[in-house]
């Protein structure tokens, strides 16, 4: 039989068995089965799973996937255009950055100084990269696949139009006044207001988030001193510490 069982799927796909798992829990995929019951994958399993491994990497929300594959074959030749797509992207992107790098070298070779746009250019090539892999590192050590999976699903709801770049800076700036604002009493009428204000901008976050949302972000950011040093978050420890002494005093005050 042209198979192979789902430990050999995650070996050569890089994929968990935990996450295999999920997406048949979810519909997603539909391994064959053994008398026994053990899990295997022909061509066309394996098909589906490449579909809805491309598709959530183009940024599909699983409820979305689990609809665009019901009862519908794999179209496999429109699957690897789409895909072929994406490298291709990627590889103007990368063909973009080896250019700047080239160019760069070139010049410092020949002993001509570089100028402060290349070097900004240098930085933001490399930030934006350097921070997109941090981040999926650092999530990946607090949030599980299925988790991650979940929150995908929850992306579908946001507002259109909203704008990451400024959400970001907003809560920059607000974690920038609360630690200018420190020490304060967590029960003051400063405090409060401050924690209204954080509650206020995590609007869009908790207008969409399940309680494993709620916890998950509230594991990753108790965690920070152990991530900090490798990626900037938007508020320091100090900062997140008032925040949850800010509303267990709103707690107590209310009981």
């Amino acid at each position: 039989m042209d198979a192979i069982d789902i430990s050999e799927v995650a070996r050569r796909t890089g994929l968990t068995s935990r996450a295999l798992r999920f997406y048949e829990a979810r519909g997603l995929v539909r391994p064959l089965r053994t008398e026994g019951g053990r899990r295997w994958f022909g061509p066309g399993e394996m098909a589906r799973l490449n579909a809805v491994v491309a598709l959530k990497r183009a940024g599909f929300a699983l409820s979305a996937i689990a609809r665009m594959l019901d009862g519908k074959s794999v179209d496999l030749a429109r699957l690897v255009e789409a895909q072929l797509t994406e490298v291709e992207a990627r590889a103007a992107e990368l063909a973009q950055a080896r250019t700047l790098l080239l160019s760069v070298q070139s010049r410092i070779d020949r002993g001509e100084p570089i100028d402060v746009a290349t070097l900004c250019s240098l930085i933001r090539q490399g930030n934006m990269s350097m921070e997109a892999e941090n981040w999926q590192r650092i999530t990946d050590r607090y949030i599980t696949p299925e988790e991650k999976a979940r929150w995908a699903d929850q992306v579908d709801k946001v507002p259109p139009g909203f704008d990451q770049a400024d959400y970001s800076r907003k809560w920059t700036e607000l974690g920038e006044r609360i630690e200018r604002a420190l020490p304060l009493d967590p029960a003051s009428e400063q405090a409060q207001a401050l924690l209204d204000e954080w509650k206020a901008l995590l609007k869009p976050f908790t207008d969409i988030a399940t309680p494993e949302m709620m916890a998950g972000a509230s594991r990753l950011y108790d965690n920070m001193g152990a991530w900090q040093h490798e990626q900037k978050p938007p508020f320091s420890m100090k900062v997140w510490e008032f925040i949850k002494a800010a509303g267990a005093a709103r707690g107590q005050a209310a009981a």
